[in-house]
């Protein structure tokens, strides 16, 4: 499938371009904000790239696009309004538009604690909040999607090895970003993750088999 990748310049984004490229089973468009974010996608395999802005029109990126995976985020450094602008209302843009464009999949990268936003610490409660909104709405939507939760992520890259379960009993794990990326590409064809929501973390499979007993 044409896959096009929002949040395709970020640390997990790189990661999805890459591997999709690795895999050859998928092409990878690229979703960017500035052209000069462009060679260094291609360089890591990107098939295609399109500019667009989350906080703007977005109408003209669907072309040729059959399928979305979305794991754009506003970043550490920036402030509440930032958040809902592109993890909520960003979210729910693209997702309006998918709608639009009749797509066949909908991967959304979320995060551990979007269930239940309210009981977050201070600090996090705004990001899970905008999170669990966005998740929401894709589910609501009408189409095909998955929604993955992983825990705190990292830039380890020797182990790749998971646990998947609708609510896991240990979130105080990390899990590599590049583990995750393999996660949100295999959920694009996956049967067992048709239209669910499900929670990831460092574990002892590999992501294809353990994504086969969410459970």
């Amino acid at each position: 499938m044409n896959v096009l990748i929002i949040g395709a310049n970020g640390h997990t984004g790189r990661h999805i371009i890459h591997q999709i490229n690795q895999e050859k089973e998928h092409k990878a468009i690229a979703l960017i904000r500035d052209e000069n974010q462009a060679n260094r996608l291609i360089e890591l395999g990107a098939d295609d790239y399109v500019i667009g802005d989350l906080e703007g029109d977005i109408d003209h990126v669907f072309e040729d696009v059959e399928a979305i995976i979305f794991a754009a985020g506003s970043g550490s450094g920036t402030g509440p309004e930032k958040t809902i602008a592109i993890d909520q209302e960003g979210a729910k843009k693209i997702i309006d538009e998918a709608q639009k464009h009749s797509i066949k999949h909908f991967v959304m990268l979320s995060s551990v604690g979007a269930d239940v936003p309210e009981m977050a610490p201070d600090n996090m409660r705004n990001y899970l909040t905008a999170k669990a909104n966005a998740d929401e709405h894709l589910r609501r939507s009408g189409i095909p999607y998955t929604i993955v939760r992983p825990t705190s992520l990292s830039d380890e890259d020797n182990n790749l090895t998971i646990k998947a379960s609708v609510s896991l009993d240990d979130k105080s794990k990390t899990i590599p970003r590049k583990a995750v990326a393999n996660v949100l590409i295999n959920s694009l064809t996956m049967m067992e993750t048709k239209n669910e929501t499900f929670e990831i973390t460092e574990g002892e499979k590999e992501p294809i088999e353990a994504l086969k007993y969410i459970h």
